[in-house]
């Protein structure tokens, strides 16, 4: 399937910015590519459309599946193994952001509670020292609080807060 210049033009900066975020430029790429394409497509398609090795897919295609952005289906009639990306914006962007905070914000969490409670038993820990690392503790533990408060509000709602942007602060300041 030959890319259109805009499908092309995203897929490489889709790759582009995963790289710059930590991830396998051709992960993103195949992101892009079944998230654009809009339909299933099997391994061996998405390969010969981004030129690159079917074992590459493969391995893309898990770190996908883990991050719950893309989904194996079965179509009748075909043995080979199809892959459908999400569709819509607000899931990819939430499951993006839960797997990030896990693989990045939650270990954060478990060093700066074992720093804390190691400072507070250790005589030979500065007092400034304990005292930043509680800070940045709880800042992080008041963000994360927040994040799972905003996860349980209805989409409707947040949206309409989302479009409201720096008004937020005015109903807030009253």
């Amino acid at each position: 399937m030959p890319l259109s210049p805009v499908m092309a033009k995203i897929v490489l900066h889709w790759g582009e910015m995963g790289a710059r975020w930590g991830v396998n430029r051709s992960v993103a790429q195949i992101h892009a590519l079944l998230w654009l394409h809009g339909r299933p497509m099997p391994a061996d398609e998405i390969a010969d459309t981004l030129g690159i090795a079917r074992s590459n897919v493969s391995n893309s295609i898990e770190e996908l599946q883990t991050y719950r952005l893309v989904s194996l289906i079965h179509m009748i009639g075909d043995r080979r193994n199809f892959y459908e990306a999400k569709g819509d914006p607000w899931d990819v962007v939430e499951n993006i952001v839960e797997e990030r905070k896990k693989r990045e914000i939650d270990p954060t969490l478990e060093v700066l509670r074992a720093a804390r409670d190691l400072a507070a038993e250790d005589p030979t820990t500065p007092p400034d020292v304990r005292r930043r690392v509680n800070e940045m503790l709880s800042f992080v533990e008041r963000l994360m609080g927040w994040y799972d408060q905003m996860k349980r509000v209805p989409r409707p709602t947040l949206q309409r807060l989302i479009k409201l942007g720096s008004g937020v602060a005015r109903l807030v300041a009253k």
